[in-house]
């Protein structure tokens, strides 16, 4: 699964680098949590547009909004005949920006926390999907992140990671216009594993209040 991430690179930059237009402030974020505002990426009219959405997908038909704390992961195996993901898969698919992501390996002393990011340092994008719930005093847009089996890196931690998107592959993901499951599950596989480095951070991380630069400090001890 993947429960925290960060993504603390200058909306400007991100905005270069994943080509969409977004008119509101990002400020560095080093500890994202279930249930918070996300930076998100979803195509309009042909044209990438930045979207906030609360993580943890509720989906339209849902009766409240409990269910969004139950949805913060999808598992991309099958996901094309789940009630609460076979819609948004279809239709309102997004790209969910990050700098590296957060999984825990039990340990003797309890569970140490490592840091996963890619060796170029730049950002990357998660497959997510999104959906609008509307009953409410005012729509909410939410959102999940894609999992899948894990890469020869993440599984030394955990025997999940989420969907990484390859750079290329982002127009045909954000194209709501392409509704082919089986071409769109192809995408669905653990990420490059040579891309990928990991290093243990502070337990700080622990706590979804914490989220300042110890956040992402590597551990020197370990």
């Amino acid at each position: 699964m993947c429960g925290r991430f960060s993504l603390t690179e200058e909306v400007l930059n991100l905005q270069r680098g994943f080509e969409f237009y977004y008119a509101d402030e990002e400020r560095p974020r080093y500890n994202i949590a279930p249930g918070q505002q996300i930076l998100t990426v979803i195509e309009q009219e042909g044209a990438r547009i930045g979207k906030s959405m609360k993580w943890g997908l509720v989906p339209s038909w849902a009766k409240d909004l409990k269910t969004g704390y139950k949805m913060i992961n999808a598992r991309s195996e099958g996901i094309e005949t789940k009630p609460s993901f076979k819609v948004p898969f279809k239709k309102q698919r997004c790209l969910i920006l990050a700098d590296g992501f957060y999984e825990w390996k039990r340990i003797n002393e309890g569970k140490q926390p490592y840091r996963f990011v890619m060796k170029s340092g730049l950002p990357f994008a998660f497959a997510g999907l999104w959906d609008v719930w509307d009953k409410g005093e005012e729509p909410l847009v939410t959102c999940t992140i894609l999992t899948t089996a894990p890469n020869k890196v993440t599984e030394k931690v955990h025997d999940r990671m989420p969907v990484i998107l390859n750079e290329e592959d982002y127009d045909f993901w954000l194209n709501s216009s392409v509704s082919e499951t089986v071409q769109l599950s192809k995408l669905l596989v653990p990420y490059d594993e040579g891309a990928m480095e990991m290093y243990p951070v502070s337990t700080l991380v622990n706590s979804s209040k914490q989220d300042h630069p110890e956040m992402i400090k590597q551990l020197n001890s370990l």
